[in-house]
């Protein structure tokens, strides 16, 4: 990707540090395929099963938790979509850092969502490959897992068109998936097509609508925003798309909203169906509402779904540790050897260098699952670490903008700058939140930890290269 063209406001950007820089990503993604990218990324497990033990926590005011923690994501996505706009030629978010805040924030922030991604892919890796095991399971749990990341790893390889093609399809299944399950759903709920209405008693049946009182209901904001993390993907995917940057920043937000009212909708529906105190963290509550309707074969098809969703994160997992660290070894804060691409433009050696480190973190989860774990928790806080560069670097960048070049701010943050140091103080008060509580305070410390890790490979990387 060739830097962006305006050096009055881009006097930040960090020069390549090599001539390999001038290798280009290809532009094959269409809209359809970047806007099923942003679907799936925030459209996964997290959802069909994670929000069990949200529902189980917080009781049915559950769905201001979520309401909230999207609300927070849908700022982050406009500051993304106002700055794509006003910087053409850099879509991916971690460059953002980079122009607003030095290169630190760059390097920091690029580091970061690799390491938090190369995580990713192998917690999706072991969720497939606990289902598949279900169904089969003479095959060893490692072996599957391995399997799955092998396949796409050679989908990623192929071309970033074959990546869309098969995020589009996956994420496609996900997305008419939800809106059948709300139109069956509302019509339990509502009483169409049954011999009576279920009605919503069940949000205040059981202890009342916030059982745990309201303090649970922000403090569940602190787990409920991760599983709303990923639809900064579909920027990344914008640098490879032949659409015009401003139908993608658009499309970012829209998007991002659309799928932020699927997750209210289904999860207001579920707690309207089923008892909030009987769901089991663990178990996919939308099986557990299905099966409350009297639908036959529930369970087998939400595990199928379920699989799809994972194999959709796996596959997004995979493409943006790849191009993260692509990004990274442009300025000259990776090995220059990853910035090589292939005759498809696709950096082939990053897609592997990251597959290699999600086959460690495989290989460690069958070691020792308490590794594993520490893996896991040291990844718990990052995208909020991110997120806050990214808040940053929008009040600097903002702020050069409108003095040397208002007419690009065709896209703005919503009420700025109060919106973005709403979002800020938002984010924060999450981190306190975790770090307040017994059961996430340790995730918060050590992610932490490994941005200090970061910090100082950052000297010592600048150090050795002169």
């Amino acid at each position: 990707m060739p830097p962006p063209s305006n050096p009055e406001i881009l006097n930040m950007h960090a020069n390549p540090a090599t001539p390999e820089f001038e290798a280009e990503l290809s532009r094959t993604l269409k809209s359809r395929h970047v806007s099923m990218i942003a679907i799936g990324g925030i459209i996964g497990a997290g959802l069909f099963v994670g929000s069990s033990t949200a529902i189980a926590q917080i009781g049915p005011a559950v769905v201001f938790s979520y309401a909230i923690a999207g609300f927070i994501i849908l700022l982050v996505m406009r500051m993304l979509s106002e700055m794509a706009i006003a910087i053409p030629g850099v879509q991916s978010f971690p460059e953002f850092a980079r122009l607003g805040l030095g290169h630190l924030a760059g390097f920091m922030s690029g580091w970061l969502y690799w390491y938090f991604w190369v995580v990713v892919v192998a917690i999706e890796a072991i969720a497939g490959a606990q289902i598949i095991h279900s169904w089969y399971p003479q095959l060893p749990l490692w072996s599957i897992g391995a399997g799955l990341m092998a396949v796409l790893t050679a989908v990623n390889l192929m071309s970033t068109r074959s990546y869309g093609e098969f995020e589009f399809w996956f994420s496609s299944i996900k997305v008419a998936a939800i809106i059948v399950f709300i139109l069956v759903t509302a019509a339990f709920v509502f009483g169409i097509g049954a011999p009576a209405a279920a009605g919503f008693g069940n949000l205040s049946a059981h202890g009342g609508f916030a059982p745990m009182g309201w303090a649970a209901v922000l403090a569940g904001v602190t787990s409920t925003i991760f599983a709303l993390c990923g639809a900064e993907i579909a920027t990344i995917a914008a640098a490879e798309s032949e659409e015009p940057s401003k139908v993608i920043s658009r499309m970012t937000v829209s998007v991002t909203f659309r799928i932020l009212v699927f997750y209210i909708l289904s999860i207001l529906l579920i707690v309207a169906i089923v008892p909030w105190n009987t769901i089991v963290p663990g178990i996919s509550p939308f099986a557990t509402a299905l099966k409350t309707i009297g639908l036959p074969g529930a369970d087998v098809a939400m595990n199928a779904l379920v699989l799809v969703a994972v194999l959709s994160c796996l596959n997004s997992g995979l493409y943006v540790t790849s191009r993260a660290l692509f990004g990274l070894a442009k300025y000259g804060d990776a090995p220059q050897w990853l910035v090589k691409i292939n005759d498809r433009k696709v950096p082939a050696r990053a897609i592997l260098v990251a597959s290699l480190f999600s086959y460690v973190a495989l290989a460690i989860n069958h070691v020792s699952t308490d590794l594993f774990s520490f893996l896991i928790n040291a990844c718990g806080a990052t995208m909020l670490i991110i997120y806050l560069l990214l808040s940053f670097a929008q009040l600097k960048l903002r702020a050069k903008t409108e003095r040397e070049a208002p007419e690009r701010l065709q896209i703005k943050m919503w009420f700025h700058p109060f919106g973005t140091w709403f979002a800020i103080a938002a984010m924060l008060a999450v981190l306190v939140f975790m770090g307040l509580s017994e059961g996430l305070a340790e995730q918060l410390w050590l992610s932490l930890a490994v941005a200090g890790v970061i910090l100082a490979g950052f000297w010592a990387f600048r150090r050795k290269a002169g």
